[in-house]
């Protein structure tokens, strides 16, 4: 199937979804402008830059559950012009609560990944979904986008123009993606909707993989919403500086993300993963020990080094959903992006809490080197100790070129259920 309508949709998709990630993440750039403008403690800046993240991460369920029903020419297009309407009313905003209120709105636009996996996914084979999805996955360039483009458009024509700037291209994306797209022919159909949800309930896999990105791409959005904050206040960089150190990180995150997925296709997700939770709390402990008397060099070298690690998990975990929940790839996708992007909603309101009351971000970094090391040993006990750890195919209880007796089923075993 991987010819040349599957490219051109991975292509149309992923311009789609950085668009989405870019509109998902226009408050970032802003949020020290806002802060000083409406006269806001770090505690309600947090709950500000965590607002649209909230939404982007429930939505992700439902816009799972419609892809699998109607596929994602019509979710992807919809979502991409509903969008268009917080982004308008965002440039009015003259309050802390109507900047709240828009902003969660605007996280509308992060749901957009669970839409773009399942649409993706079905266009490759088992083999090739990580490296697809990867790729897809660039999408969050749109991050680095916005923390490049937002600041200069602020400061040109002032910030109502930095959102309404966005909502052209949205519609045109939405156009060009009605017209030109389409869902893959042979495309599984989930069953209804009390069917999609038992899935969920009932395999443990997709709970574990949801903790997973709770932490790989909640890091990831966390980690990118806060940076410019976090440089601001440690060093009194700049906001354009700032803004653009926070685009080298998201970056270099997201092109490790392809990378992430094509290892996952050649030596298995699980077995990327456990690399992955065995470096990243080192680095976070380090980030905690700067905190109480920080280098640039050295926060630049770990933050970097964080941003590298992240994209490869995010990598990992959705070649690891695709090739374990083929038929509802789409609502799976749904629950694991939502902890993902929950994953993203909690910790800048606990930044900014801790640093409220401590004076300090340590306690927070240190928060975070806990849940990654909780996931290595759920990724043990779960997958590598039952030997699921490999690539599609090629697995400790099977030959290579033989095809797991697992794959694509999203079910345990009764052995492995017990266990």
């Amino acid at each position: 199937m991987e010819g040349v309508k599957s490219r051109v949709n991975l292509a149309l998709a992923t311009m789609a979804f950085g668009l989405s990630f870019a509109v998902w993440s226009l408050l970032s750039p802003l949020a020290p402008q806002f802060q000083k403008t409406f006269q806001l403690t770090d505690t309600q800046t947090g709950v500000l830059l965590a607002v649209p993240v909230l939404l982007g991460s429930v939505a992700r369920i439902p816009m799972g559950i419609l892809t699998d029903r109607y596929g994602g020419r019509r979710v992807f297009t919809a979502l991409l012009l509903f969008s268009v309407v917080p982004v308008v009313f965002m440039g009015t905003i003259s309050s802390y609560a109507m900047l709240l209120f828009w902003g969660f709105w605007l996280g509308i636009a992060g749901s957009s990944f669970a839409v773009g996996v399942p649409f993706v996914s079905r266009w490759f084979n088992a083999r090739d979904q990580g490296t697809a999805l990867g790729i897809y996955g660039v999408g969050n360039i749109g991050t680095a986008v916005a923390a490049y483009l937002v600041p200069w458009i602020a400061g040109s024509f002032g910030w109502p123009y930095a959102f309404w700037a966005f909502a052209p291209l949205l519609a045109t994306a939405a156009l060009l993606f009605w017209l030109l797209a389409e869902d893959a022919p042979g495309a599984p159909k989930a069953g209804s909707i009390s069917q999609s949800l038992e899935v969920v309930k009932r395999e443990r896999l997709s709970w574990a993989f949801s903790l997973f990105y709770f932490v790989t791409f909640g890091g990831f959005v966390a980690t990118s919403a806060f940076l410019p904050k976090l440089l601001v206040d440690w060093f009194d960089l700049p906001k354009i500086d700032a803004g653009l150190r926070m685009a080298g990180f998201v970056v270099l995150a997201t092109a490790m993300r392809p990378l992430g997925g094509y290892l996952s296709d050649r030596f298995g997700g699980a077995r990327l993963l456990a690399g992955v939770f065995s470096i990243a709390p080192l680095v976070a402990i380090g980030l905690a020990v700067q905190a109480l008397g920080p280098n640039i060099s050295t926060v630049t070298v770990f933050c970097l080094t964080l941003a590298g690690l992240l994209g490869l998990g995010n990598g990992a975990v959705f070649k690891l959903v695709a090739q374990y929940f083929p038929r509802n790839t789409g609502i799976v996708t749904g629950v694991v992006g939502a902890a993902g992007g929950i994953g993203g909603f909690f910790p800048p309101m606990v930044m900014g809490y801790v640093r409220d009351h401590t004076g300090s971000y340590a306690l927070g970094l240190l928060l975070l080197a806990a849940f990654i090391l909780l996931c290595l040993a759920v990724d043990y006990l779960v997958l590598l100790r039952h030997g699921r750890g490999a690539s599609v195919g090629e697995t400790p209880s099977t030959k290579p070129g033989e095809k797991h007796p697992e794959e694509g089923s999203g079910s345990l075993s009764k052995k492995q259920s017990a266990a």
